[in-house]
């Protein structure tokens, strides 16, 4: 079932000499509210080397669609993407911190706990 799928139903039948029709039922369709949003890192733990793409995913326990997604790093209000998953294309010193994913559907919004990426610089070969 859809949210549209909401709306009087009846049926009805015939014969050669009859014909009859039931009283309508009402039927509404609720949506389920979201919950559960989670976030994952590939790398997992979100340590990532300078230069590398992380991939951070955006997963839903409950809550019915249609869904969307938005990411957000700190405080900014800004989204920096949209989507399921929200790729960081070579790493830099700049892109450590607190991520968030926001799920929203028409009914609801619901926000993941911030995950901490934080991007390594290079190793010294002599120190290790």
């Amino acid at each position: 079932l859809q949210l549209h799928h909401s709306g009087s139903y009846h049926c009805e039948g015939s014969g050669s000499s009859w014909s009859s029709q039931s009283a309508p039922v009402t039927v509404t369709v609720h949506g389920i509210p979201l919950s559960g949003v989670s976030l994952s890192a590939q790398p997992p733990g979100g340590q990532v080397a300078l230069g590398d793409p992380p991939v951070l995913s955006c997963a839903l326990a409950m809550g019915t669609g249609p869904l969307s997604f938005t990411w957000h790093w700190g405080g900014s209000g800004a989204p920096l993407g949209s989507g399921s998953q929200l790729e960081l294309h070579h790493a830099g010193d700049n892109d450590s911190g607190h991520y968030h994913c926001q799920a929203s559907n028409e009914e609801s919004v619901a926000e993941s706990v911030p995950l901490n990426v934080t991007v390594l610089g290079e190793q010294d070969p002599w120190t290790g």
